[in-house]
């Protein structure tokens, strides 16, 4: 009887064993469908940074200025580039850019050779071109630059917050 039990309760282990193995293979599964679509949006992201660099660097623009980011107050680093597109249109982008957030924070030419983080260069009668909002605080970005604008007035590129009147950083524009 004691026999009878115990290959009873073998035979049920072994049941239970092939029972639960399918359902393990089915969550392995799906851990790797769920890892293949992480890697594909991944390689999503890859080929559209990598479009942007391509259309930057592929011979269709052509690098005019570029500049490197300073800010004391706030810490600003990066590298400001300005490129002229094959059909003439003028581009500036953002490479490694790193600030600190804020509100109404905006990206601006100033007809100045650099703008100090305690200047307030934009009270007096300097002139400025509004590029547009901050995209965000970290990352690569690109801001269209308006149509006839003169880069030999416009000198450097600043991360100017409008909301307290304070210059985040900039990167004063050299020719390439």
């Amino acid at each position: 009887m004691i026999c009878a039990i115990k290959a009873g309760l073998a035979f049920a282990a072994l049941a239970g064993a092939f029972l639960l193995q399918p359902s393990l293979r089915a969550q392995d599964n799906m851990k790797q469908d769920t890892m293949k679509q992480d890697s594909m949006k991944q390689d999503d992201m890859k080929h559209d940074k990598m479009q942007d660099d391509k259309m930057m660097h592929d011979g269709n623009a052509k690098t005019l200025e570029t500049g490197k980011f300073h800010g004391k107050v706030h810490a600003t680093s990066g590298r400001a580039t300005v490129y002229q597109e094959a059909d003439g249109k003028l581009v500036l982008r953002l490479t490694n850019f790193k600030t600190s957030n804020g509100p109404d924070v905006h990206v601006i030419l100033v007809a100045t050779k650099d703008a100090g983080d305690d200047a307030n260069f934009l009270k007096s009668n300097t002139e400025r071109l509004e590029l547009g909002k901050l995209k965000g605080n970290e990352g690569d970005q690109n801001y269209e630059i308006p149509a006839g604008t003169d880069l030999t007035k416009f000198r450097t590129v600043s991360i100017y917050c409008e909301r307290f009147d304070a210059n985040f950083g900039a990167a004063p524009l050299e020719k390439f």
